[in-house]
């Protein structure tokens, strides 16, 4: 200040960056061409100790099911619900004037501080799907076919493996509450080892209560039924022990293609081999039969 003292003001804070869970988004498609994002710098200090203005936050929004890992520490952040926050990283401190600085000895600083730059991370986001019940089984094995017949869902249903390349979702209109169930893509041998699109499939089984496997009783390739459900359950185990753990069904798809008598074999076969903890279904989208043993 001329022919006075020191009078310089004090430099905002920067902006922190905040993930936010936000129940009406359904995807990650803003963060897919954008890769870097900044929040806002602090305003500069300024004389007659004028402070500037701390950085306004970027708030970055999330569906519900994502999951944040901050590759700085590897902190993880698991968004379920609508309105979760947290800070991912902070805004650096604003620098001080030369207010600062003055005292008896040094009555007039010509030199200011300058301000830190604020935490930065790369982020990595993984969205699971919240459902109740999920499908799984081998490619091809009527998973979309079922789907579409319990919900108003609309999959892309073929006579081809890999026809559903990403997890549909449907919803079951129960008498009390509606149930959301999800068309887990086809599973394949090493897929817990990341083969096909492994580790994307597996991911979205993992906030889902209880498991339908459908298995096909007449596969195309003439493969064993008996030698798919083990590849299917073994993958589970590899990927999460939990996971081979959930609650589950048996689904027997595509009974129209076999008669009745085999049909009942494969029920009473797979009844003796699961127990009576697993419920084993016989069913057919096509002609819509469904034949089940009554448990207590």
């Amino acid at each position: 200040m001329p022919k006075g003292g020191p009078d310089g003001g004090d430099g905002g804070r920067g902006g922190d960056v905040v993930l936010i869970c936000d129940g009406a988004l359904r995807d990650l498609e803003p963060y897919r061409r954008r890769a870097h994002f900044k929040a806002r710098r602090g305003g500069h200090g300024e004389g007659a100790l004028r402070h500037g203005a701390d950085g306004t936050a970027l708030e970055l929004r999330l569906p519900p099911g994502t999951e944040a890992l901050l590759e700085h520490d590897g902190t993880r952040h698991d968004f379920v619900r609508d309105g979760q926050r947290a800070v991912v990283a902070r805004g650096g401190p604003g620098g001080r004037g030369n207010k600062r600085f003055a005292g008896p000895t040094h009555q007039a600083p010509r030199f200011a501080e300058r301000g830190l730059p604020g935490e930065e991370t790369w982020i990595t986001l993984r969205l699971k799907l919240l459902a109740d019940v999920g499908l799984i089984g081998l490619p091809n094995a009527g998973k979309s076919s079922l789907l579409a017949r319990l919900t108003r869902a609309a999959p892309k249903i073929a006579d081809y493996p890999f026809t559903t390349l990403h997890p549909v979702l449907g919803t079951l209109e129960g008498d009390d509450r509606q149930l959301v169930v999800a068309d887990i893509p086809g599973l394949i041998e090493d897929a817990s080892a990341g083969a096909g699109l492994g580790h994307e499939f597996l991911a979205h089984i993992e906030r889902t209560r209880l498991l339908v496997h459908v298995l096909d009783l007449s596969p195309l390739d003439g493969s064993d039924p008996v030698a798919n459900y083990a590849t299917v359950q073994r993958e589970l185990e590899l990927h999460d022990p939990r996971l081979a753990a959930l609650p589950r069904i048996l689904v027997l798809s595509k009974a129209d293609l076999v008669d009745e008598q085999r049909r009942q074999a494969a029920r009473t076969e797979w009844d003796a081999r699961l127990g009576d903890n697993v419920p084993v279904i016989v069913t057919s989208a096509v002609s819509r039969d469904r034949f089940a043993r009554t448990r207590r």
